[in-house]
């Protein structure tokens, strides 16, 4: 008996080696899998130019801006017609606040010759039009 005894042992051990390494030797060949491709960089934003810093003179033409003492006079009077602000807002364009409160002064002065304006509330009047701030210590030259 004690040979039939050893031949269960030895099947059931031959069984559990076929069922322990079936798994192992199921695939010889399988291929590692492949991560993913890494995603595409990211295009930066582009910076948009910095604003031009105020320089304490008119980077102007003084001639062309008289059109913006002509925009207050038509601001104060209210003409009817065009919006002042349009001859004198695209000139001022790209200035920085400061350098275009500067460039209205030289040529508010330039128009008045000797007419009373009040300088301040001129060129805020005219800053504001144009959506430009000047700070509020701000006084012509």
């Amino acid at each position: 008996m004690a040979k039939n005894s050893d031949r269960i042992v030895m099947a059931l051990l031959l069984v559990a080696a076929a069922l322990l390494l079936a798994p192992a030797a199921a695939c010889p060949t399988c291929p590692t899998p492949t991560p993913p491709p890494p995603p595409p960089p990211k295009t930066p934003v582009p910076c948009p130019p910095p604003p031009s810093s105020p320089t304490g003179k008119c980077p102007l033409n003084t001639l062309k801006l008289l059109a913006c003492v002509d925009a207050l006079n038509g601001l104060v009077h209210a003409v009817v017609g065009a919006k002042p602000s349009e001859k004198c807002c695209p000139l001022l364009s790209g200035v920085a606040d400061l350098d275009a409160a500067l460039c209205l002064c030289t040529a508010i002065k330039a128009k008045a010759l000797g007419i009373d304006i009040v300088l301040p509330v001129a060129i805020e009047v005219l800053v504001n039009e144009c959506h430009k701030n000047v700070p509020a210590s701000f006084q012509c030259p």
